[in-house]
Order: C-alpha cells, then structure tokens, then sequence
C-alpha cells in the first residue's frame, strides 16, 4: 500500500497555507478586486465604440487607442453639456421664482398636509426637528457620495488602462498557463467576449424605454421638468435600483409642489414599471442580448446584488454571461457530433 512521504505531506501542507493566506488577502482587498473586475469588464464591453472611433479619419490623422479614449471621453463629456445647456436654463429661472415664492408655497404643502386625515395632528415643529436631524445626517451621506465619485473615477482610470494594456495583460496571464491549454482557453475567452459586449445593447435598450416612458407618462401628466427627468431617468436606469430610485425622488419632489394628484401619478407610473421591467423586459431583453434564460438572468440579479449591493447588480448579468461560456466549455459533456460541429 502506498504512502506518501514525508516530503509529499509537507509540500501539501505548505500549499495549503499559502491558498488559504492568498484567499484571506484577497478577501481583505475585495473592495479593490471588485473595482480591477468591473473596469475589466467595461473595458471589454466598450472596445468595439474604441475600434469604431479607431478606423475613423480626420484628414491624414488617425487615432490610436489613446486618441480614441479621448474622443470617446470628450464625446461623453460634450453629451453631458448638451443636455445640461437644454436642461438648465428653464429649470433655474424656475427656481429663481420658487424662492421668491417659497414661503407661500411652504405655507400651502402645510394646509395640504393638515386637510389628510393623518395630518390633523400635524405639528411644524416636528418637522424642523427631523429636518435639523436630515442635516446632520447628510453629511454621511455626502461622505457615502464622495467615496463612490472616487471610486467612479479610479474606475474610468483603470478601463482607461484595460483598453490600452489589455490584450498584452490577456497574453501575459495566458503565458503562466500550460502551454497545451493556451489554445483552449483563449478561444473560449474570446467567444465569452463577445457575449458580454452584446450585454450594452441589451443595457441601452432598457434605458431607452425607459426614458421614453417616463417623457410620455410624464408629459401627459404636465409634470414641469418631464424632457429633463425623462433624460435623467434613462441614464440613470444602468445603475439598478439606486438609479430607478434617485429618479423617483426627483420626480416626486417636482411633482409634490404642484400637486397630489400629479405625485400620486408618479409614484404609480413608477411602481408599475419598476415591475414590468423586473418581471418582463430585463429577463426578455437579455436573453436575446445575452442569450441567457429569464430566470438565469433574474437569479443573476439577486446574487449579485446579495454580494455586491448596487455593483454586483450592475454587473451581475455580463459577469453571468462570462460564467455561461466557460459552464459550456468545461462542465457541459458533449458527444461527439457536437464537439465536431462546433469546431
């Protein structure tokens, strides 16, 4: 009968302590890793826009792949001034008058709150007590804020970087690995490349109807503002849950000062969709995107978030996706008619 020798049991348990040590470090630099992952990922899914801006020409220059991040950078950076100079303008000269009128209109979201039957009790102070409490508490809040920008930020830096360095750091992590399996694993990363890019489309489409929604529902109900929180809402909408959210506060408060009526329509249109799109649209919209089943894509959703809060939901499908290709390639038995149709 066999024995290992002393030699062999000592190399396995020296192994052993270094995986669980590299997997105690990397839970500790989780935060990090999450963030290396994300801008990976997004490098991946916005190579084809670099490649586009890449082939086009202005004159005898031709950009290359740092030229290219700059235009694309600069293009969605002129995106954002365009919408803010139309959307801009008429909302500040609306809030120059809403201050001058603030106090009668204060005075009339009081009445307002004292006509409902749970207001009859309803004391202002109160409320200047919880609002004095807000303002404490905001600045948390703005903490919580600013660490996300920075996070957002180090983000765009790092894909800025995936995108330049990315294949020669895809052949270099390809190097460490044995050569017999090189081949394998590079098809199959390509193959999961292309699925994750088709997950913008998917995304983009999804935010569309949203904000496509959100101007007609909102236009029909005269709510001030309704191109500009259409707009927000659409943008907004790649975030999952947080996104939808910030969008619905905007409009609720807009919505508040003019009338209940035109709230409660906001608050409706929103609880409704926030359904149809869970239920329906994203599972729909991904699997022809993505080609993954609507429950895959919903179980996607819930664990991610579950790990990762609004991160992990964000990424949770392409990551998904990623995860679908490499199951196919080496968990998924295959006779052989389909390993020959498929080379």
């Amino acid at each position: 009968m066999y024995e290992p020798s002393h030699k062999s049991l000592r190399n396995d348990i020296v192994f052993t302590i270094a995986l669980l040590a590299v997997l105690a470090a990397a839970w500790t630099i989780r935060n990090i890793l999450l963030l290396v992952y994300v801008s990976a990922l997004f490098a991946v899914v916005l190579s084809p826009a670099i490649e586009l801006i890449r082939r086009m020409h202005i004159g005898k220059w031709r950009p290359g792949r740092g030229g290219a991040i700059l235009v694309l950078i600069l293009a969605g950076i002129g995106l954002v001034a365009g919408v803010g100079l139309l959307v801009l303008p008429p909302i500040y000269r609306d809030l120059h008058a809403f201050a001058v009128d603030l106090p009668h209109r204060t005075a009339g979201v009081l009445a307002r709150m004292r006509s409902l039957p749970f207001g009859m009790n309803f004391d202002p102070a109160v409320l200047e007590q919880h609002a004095a409490e807000a303002v404490g508490g905001a600045f948390g809040v703005f903490r919580t804020i600013t660490g996300g920008l920075m996070g957002a930020f180090t983000c765009v830096i790092l894909t800025a970087y995936f995108i330049v360095d990315g294949e020669r750091t895809f052949h270099w992590v390809l190097s460490l690995l044995p050569a017999a399996q090189r081949p394998r694993i590079s098809a199959t990363m390509i193959r999961a490349e292309a699925r994750v890019r088709h997950w913008l489309i998917g995304q983009a489409a999804l935010m569309a109807i949203l904000g496509i929604s959100v101007a007609i529902v909102f236009g029909l109900l005269q709510i001030k503002y309704f191109y500009a929180l259409a707009v927000i809402a659409g943008i907004l909408n790649i975030v999952p849950i947080i996104g939808p959210l910030i969008a619905l506060v905007l409009a609720a408060i807009i919505a508040a000062f003019d009338s209940w009526t035109k709230l409660a329509g906001v608050l409706l249109f929103f609880a409704v969709y926030q359904q149809v799109e869970n239920a329906i649209l994203t599972p729909r919209i991904m699997k022809l995107s993505v080609d993954l089943p609507p429950l895959a894509v919903i179980i996607a959703l819930l664990i991610g978030g579950a790990l990762a809060g609004v991160l992990g939901a964000l990424i949770a499908v392409p990551t998904a996706a990623l995860l679908a290709v490499l199951a196919d390639e080496y968990l998924v038995r295959k006779d052989d008619a389909e390993v020959t149709a498929a080379k």
